[in-house]
C-alpha cells in the first residue's frame, strides 16, 4: 500500500491539472461549492478509508478499528448524497471522477491507475452470483457517461470506453475505442 499522503497529493494534481486548471480555480471552486469539490472530498474520503482498512487489517488495534469505523461512515454518508458507491481498493492511484450520480463500482473489480468515469457508470458482476466474477481493467481508462463494464471481463490498457457502451466481452488490443451495445472495436 503506498503512502497515503502521495496518492491524496498525486490525485490531487489531477483534479487540479483535469478539473481546476490552476490551484486558484481549485479554490473558487471550493468557495463556491462547486460539484466537484464534493467529488474530491468523497475521493479522499475513499483513500482514507482505504488506508485505515489495509492497517486494520494489518495491524488491528481499536484505535485503527475506530479510524477505519469513522471513515466507512463518512464514505457512505458522502457516497449517499452523491449516488456513488465504490468498494474499497477496486481503484489503484489516479482515480478522476467528473460527474457525480449513480456510479457503481464493485469491491472484487480490479481497476488499473489512471482511470476517469464520466458518470451514470457500472463495473460489476453480471448478477450471476459470483461476487469474484468482476472486470480487471487496465491503466489509463477512459469510461464514458452511461458505460457500463459487466461481468469477468478484462480491459487492456489506454481504452476509451465510448458513452453508453454496455462491455461484456474482453479487449486485449492496447490502445482502443470500444462502444455500442454490447461493445466491440470502433477505432
Amino acid at each position: 500500500m503506498e503512502n497515503l499522503k502521495d496518492i491524496i497529493s498525486y490525485e490531487k494534481k489531477i483534479y487540479c491539472d483535469y478539473m481546476f486548471s490552476s490551484t486558484y480555480r481549485y479554490w473558487i471552486s471550493f468557495l463556491k461549492k462547486e460539484p466537484t469539490r464534493r467529488i474530491w472530498q468523497y475521493q479522499k474520503v475513499l483513500r482514507k478509508c482505504e488506508y485505515y482498512h489495509h492497517i486494520k487489517e494489518e495491524k488491528g488495534g481499536l484505535v485503527n478499528n475506530l479510524f477505519y469505523l469513522y471513515y466507512i461512515i463518512r464514505l457512505n454518508s458522502l457516497g449517499e448524497k452523491l449516488g456513488i458507491e465504490i468498494g474499497i481498493h477496486a481503484f489503484d492511484k489516479g482515480l478522476l471522477i467528473y460527474h457525480y450520480g449513480s456510479i457503481v463500482v464493485n469491491c472484487a473489480s480490479r481497476i488499473g491507475k489512471n482511470c476517469h468515469l464520466h458518470g451514470d457508470n457500472c463495473i460489476g458482476n453480471d448478477g450471476t452470483g459470483k461476487n469474484n466474477d468482476c472486470p480487471v481493467i487496465g491503466d489509463n481508462v477512459m469510461i464514458g457517461v452511461g458505460a457500463k463494464v459487466i461481468g469477468k471481463v478484462r480491459i487492456a490498457n489506454n481504452i476509451k470506453i465510448a458513452a453508453g457502451a454496455v462491455v461484456v466481452t474482453s479487449f486485449d488490443e492496447e490502445g482502443i475505442t470500444i462502444g455500442g451495445i454490447p461493445a466491440r472495436k470502433l477505432k
